[in-house]
């Protein structure tokens, strides 16, 4: 079977949705599919119960919707599904859900990017051609666990955050959180605020902690401040509020929280309570695993606890260019944009990623629209030549 459309979306997470809702906005059309049964999967199915947006809502916005009035500053994460839901019901965007990407090809001949997808109900294989491609699949496509010895071997549960709910299911058991992101931190806090545990060290190294409130100055900063500057500011607020971690197990970065996250990726860490269990020792910060035998994790100081439970909190990675064939205009071995930000969104032959510049909603929101008006002005010169 063969399906054309102008523009073909791959993924119905946010960066997806907000792309159909664009170009819905100039009458382009296009089809949105999605593997998954659902919209935002990671949102729905994948996220831990306390997680509400790290921005404030303001910088979380699709484009053309805003929240609700009375929604609150930082969005809980079932109301961000609801806003989502929203957000398809207005913009009238039907994923074809339960349809798994297999390949996706330049045509140089016919100027045209051939797709492959498999209907998961069905198991029939659908041929897509379409004028533009953009790949919304998301910088979280899949689990991302490191190499350790013998982890296979660990006689409890380990488990990636992405399976966490909250700490209820550990009541009492030893738990070991690794990670040093966001969904670390919120974590060892949860499992340590939700119920008695017994034992909860957390493996984090060099880490910028701030607070919501200088997140917020941060964003609204940067906006009119050179980078460095803003960076200065922000190390010497989270001195002011913290102290010095590094006698706690927690240093911070030479690089300032802006230029590294421009640099790297790595997200600033926002504290929810946290540092201060840290501070009072109820968490326990050690270095990185050397390796694992049975119930015993031995650290890089050599230094050996017993676990029953650990938790990997150690983020997702792109899986774009398993299907991808012919994206290496845009995206490295990693499945992520290989320009720098702001420049990142656009390969060649019509080819486009939302959402996979790292930098979340508000970057997401922007590459919706970049996109949607490139594929305005190129889509209105091919009408003209064919009229």
């Amino acid at each position: 079977m063969e399906e054309n459309t102008i523009v073909l979306i791959v993924g119905a997470g946010p960066a997806g949705l907000a792309t159909a809702a664009c170009l819905a906005q100039f009458s382009i059309p296009y089809v949105i599919m999605e593997r998954e049964d659902c919209s935002a999967s990671l949102w729905r199915n994948r996220a831990y119960d306390r997680l509400k947006l790290h921005l404030a809502k303001e910088f979380c916005e699709l484009p053309h919707m805003s929240y609700p009035i009375d929604a609150p500053t930082y969005i809980p994460k079932d109301q961000f599904v609801k806003y989502l839901d929203s957000y398809i019901e207005r913009f009238d965007i039907q994923p074809k859900y339960n349809t798994a990407i297999k390949s996706c090809t330049y045509d140089e001949g016919k100027e045209c990017w051939i797709s492959l997808a498999c209907d998961a109900a069905t198991s029939r294989v659908v041929m897509y051609k379409s004028k533009f491609l953009v790949v919304a699949s998301s910088e979280n496509s899949a689990a991302n666990i490191p190499v350790i010895p013998r982890l296979l071997d660990f006689a409890g549960e380990a488990i990636h955050s992405s399976l966490y709910k909250s700490g209820t299911a550990y009541s009492g058991k030893n738990v070991l959180v690794v990670g040093c992101g966001n969904s670390g931190m919120e974590i060892a806090y949860d499992l340590q605020h939700m119920v008695p545990i017994h034992q909860l060290l957390f493996v984090a190294r060099y880490v910028h902690v701030m607070t919501k409130e200088i997140i917020w100055f941060r964003m609204t900063l940067v906006q009119h401040t050179p980078v460095n500057a803003v960076d200065d500011l922000l190390v010497r607020m989270s001195k002011f509020l913290f102290g010095d971690l590094s006698k706690h197990g927690i240093v911070r970065p030479e690089t300032g929280p802006l230029l590294l996250k421009e640099k790297t990726g790595r997200s600033t860490v926002i504290d929810v309570g946290t540092v201060g269990l840290i501070k009072k020792g109820t968490i326990k910060v050690l270095g990185n695993i050397s390796k694992i035998n049975g119930n015993v994790v031995e650290f890089e100081d050599k230094k050996e606890s017993s676990f029953e439970v650990i938790v990997f909190a150690t983020g997702y990675k792109s899986m774009a260019n398993t299907w991808l064939k012919n994206g290496e205009s845009m995206l490295n071995n990693d499945g992520l944009p290989k320009k720098e930000f702001q420049n990142h969104w656009k390969g060649a032959n019509g080819l486009y990623c939302a959402g996979l510049a790292r930098r979340g909603l508000a970057v997401i929101a922007i590459d919706a629209k970049n996109i949607a008006n490139d594929i305005l002005s190129s889509y209105d010169m091919h009408r003209c030549e064919t009229n």
